[in-house]
């Protein structure tokens, strides 16, 4: 597999089009930081890593609307192994005039873009999510 990421965000994104309550991707600590996001920003109900098989996964309970539409309608990854997007804090871009988040990887730790721009801290845009 040569991006994880992008593998684990087409994982989320198949499995709430799916109406599945849980989808399980294998672990690492950037998507275990992605999904800390996402919980905290209110677009999964939560994570956890299941160390029962011989490699650890991640679980994520997903969320949904009251008509059972998800939460996550949109997810796209920005920057990929074959072109790397980088972005100061004054090029961080606001997803739909607010109502989305980007994620970005800094140098202090992963974080989403409003954070990035109050620290005002530029970094890898990893994700765009609405």
């Amino acid at each position: 597999m040569t991006d994880p990421i992008s593998d684990f965000l087409t994982r989320i994104r198949n499995a709430a089009s799916a109406q599945q309550e849980q989808v399980f991707a294998p672990f690492s600590k950037m998507k275990a930081e992605i999904a800390r996001i996402l919980k905290e920003e209110g677009y999964i109900w939560g994570y956890e890593v299941d160390t029962t098989g011989a490699h650890p996964r991640l679980k994520l309970k997903l969320k949904y609307t009251e008509d059972q539409a998800p939460v996550i309608r949109h997810m796209n990854r920005v920057s990929k192994p074959g072109l790397r997007q980088y972005v100061s804090c004054d090029e961080i871009p606001r997803v739909l005039g607010g109502l989305g988040i980007s994620i970005l990887s800094t140098s202090r730790g992963v974080m989403t873009g409003s954070r990035a721009r109050k620290a005002k801290v530029g970094g890898e845009l990893l994700a765009l999510v609405w």
